[in-house]
């Protein structure tokens, strides 16, 4: 399997993490204690072990081998495409709960101060 590396590397919990073999970090530990995993022909138990691009895992356990490859001009392109629209949707979002925050703020405001000249409610007796 090829994967195509973006940044300048990749972790092996993150690489496990978004090719799908591993769920969540906790279990990468847990997985290279039972399972063998090479890098480069050796013997890698570190889950913060880097990446490069050319370098390649071995999963022995699932008969797996991933190799890190550059992606061409026009996916790269595409990516800090895709990176730059969802930091422009993150900005939006925001912005709007900034919007929402006020909103609420001025809203409770207003009920506090129609309740203190509310008078409170008396019933009969008291």
């Amino acid at each position: 399997m090829d994967y195509k590396l973006f940044d300048d590397y990749i972790t092996l919990q993150a690489l496990l993490k978004e090719t799908g073999i591993i769920q969540s970090g906790g279990a990468i530990k847990g997985y290279l204690a039972d399972n063998t995993v090479l890098f480069n022909g050796q013997d890698e138990k570190r889950r913060g072990k880097k990446l490069r691009r050319g370098d390649k895992v071995e999963l022995l356990s699932q008969g797996i081998t991933i190799t890190l490859i550059q992606p061409n001009e026009e996916e790269f392109k595409q990516h800090q495409l895709d990176l730059e629209e969802k930091n422009r949707v993150a900005e939006l979002v925001k912005k709007m709960n900034k919007n929402n925050k006020k909103q609420v703020k001025k809203a409770n405001t207003t009920s506090k101060t129609a309740r203190q000249t509310k008078k409170p409610v008396r019933f009969p007796g008291m």
